[in-house]
This record gives C-alpha cells, structure tokens and sequence, in this order.
C-alpha cells in the first residue's frame, strides 16, 4: 500500500508543479496588461491635455484676431457708433473724402475701449445672502457684481435695458456661447420695422455683432449677459433688456460662470 501511495504521489509532483507554473505565468500576463493599460491611459490622457491646450490656444487666437479686425473696423471716416447705429443711421455716414471734425477723436475713443475692462475685486457685504458663483445685476448702479466669496465680488460696470424695458426676477444660467449668433426676437423685428428699421433674422457671431464676444443665456427669458460692439452704452441703460458687458469683462465673466449659476436681477 505504501509503494502505491508513493507512486501516486511520484507521478502528481510533475503536475502540480506544471500547475503552479501555470498559474505564475497567468499572473505575470495579467500584470503586464495592467501596466501596459497605465500606460495607454497616460498617454490618453496627455493627449487630451495637450488637445485641450490647442484648442484653448486656439480660442485665445480666434478673440484676438476679432478684436483686431473690429479695431481696423472703427477707422476715422464712420460717424456711427457699433452695428445697430450704422444699420439705423446710414443717413449720417460721411460722403467720400469728409472727415467730420468729431468723428476722429470719437472713433480713437472707441478703439482705447475696445480692449478696457471694468472689473473690480471688491468687499461686497450682500454677497453673504449669495451662493458662491452668483450674479447680481443692480439696474440703477449699472452694475453686475460676481459672488467670489463670503463678503466678497467682482463688480462690472453693465449697460442695462432703456426705460420701458427694464426687468428684474431670478434665474439660471442655461448655456453660453462664444461669439454668438445674434437672432433677433420677433417682437424687436417688428418694433424696429415699423419705425421703418429693418433688422436681419440673423447675423453671424463676430466683431459687427451686437452680442460681442460672449453670451450667456438666462432661463425662462428672452435676455442674455453678452458683450457688445458698442462699449459706449456701457454704464447707460441703453438696450431691449440684456445685459451688456464689455467685450474683455465678458470673456473673463464667461470662463468664471457655470451652467445652472443663479442670476439675479434688482431694479
């Protein structure tokens, strides 16, 4: 019985031994696709990082490539004062050849604005009623203040909506655009048109557009915080009822604000 028991085990010793090979050998494999899949994923990951960086490079270029062009589109020669003025007052651009005395000094104005901003760090104490990342329009300051902290904002100066088209109420933030597409609303088409102002369905985002450079839509309304080809109306209450920013204080609020951040708007 004993030598039976021997060579059983004689003959088991070079199994088992094939075995834990086996199982060695699986291990190791299973390790080295672990790290061959560390290895893929980093590299994905630089690669988004590294597209992610093109593609903000590139958004970077596009601003200031817009911006230029909307300088060299503000040259002495035009009495008008953005998109919607020239489009309303062709009657006062000036024959070939005749500079009018006020235009020089109003356009070098215009271009000095173009790249200002308004924004200011600021102790702010309502902003402790505010959630972190709120926005609050004060329509009789012409202000837009931007929640940073307990007591704390960013204050812009805004262009606000022109008597008979003011608001106020509470909202979110819903989507936001770069260098919109403005479409007028109905409505506006057909105010405008009766005083004999025809406005386009739609015109393309870009220096001559009204939005400006950024835009971002406010649930539940027909308003938007936006930039706008005509810095002059900021700190006046000159539109239909958007807020309007400057073009380089709306870029900047457009990389802080979230989807869903609430808004606030005080006449």
């Amino acid at each position: 019985m004993r030598k039976i028991l021997v060579a059983v085990m004689l003959v088991l010793l070079p199994v088992h031994g094939l075995s834990a090979a086996a199982t060695a050998a699986t291990t190791q494999t299973a390790d080295q696709q672990i790290v061959v899949k560390k290895k893929q994923q980093a590299a994905a990951d630089a690669k988004k990082a590294a597209d992610a960086k093109k593609a903000a490079q590139a958004r970077k270029a596009a601003d200031a490539r817009k911006v230029a062009a909307a300088k060299r589109a503000q040259r002495p020669g035009w009495a008008c004062d953005g998109f919607l003025e020239c489009l309303f007052q062709n009657q006062n651009k000036p024959r070939a050849g005749v500079q009018r005395a006020s235009t020089r000094s109003s356009s070098t104005s215009k271009l000095a604005s173009m790249d200002e901003t308004t924004g200011q760090d600021i102790d702010w104490a309502p902003a402790t009623k505010y959630a972190i990342g709120s926005i609050i329009v004060s329509t009789p300051e012409r202000a837009l203040y931007f929640v940073t902290g307990p007591g704390q904002a960013r204050r812009y100066s805004v262009g606000v909506g022109r008597e008979g088209f003011q608001w106020s109420g509470n909202s979110t933030i819903v989507s936001k655009a770069e260098w919109p597409t403005w479409r007028p609303p109905q409505e506006m088409i057909q105010r405008e048109a009766a005083k004999g102002h025809m406005l386009p369905p739609e015109m393309a985002g870009g220096p001559e557009n009204p939005l400006g450079a950024r835009a971002m839509y406010i649930g539940g309304k027909i308003y938007r915080i936006h930039g706008t080809n005509s810095p002059g109306s900021i700190g006046t209450a000159a539109s239909s009822g958007c807020i309007r920013m400057m073009n380089a204080d709306v870029i900047e609020l457009y990389g802080k604000v979230k989807i869903g951040a609430r808004v606030y708007v005080y006449q």
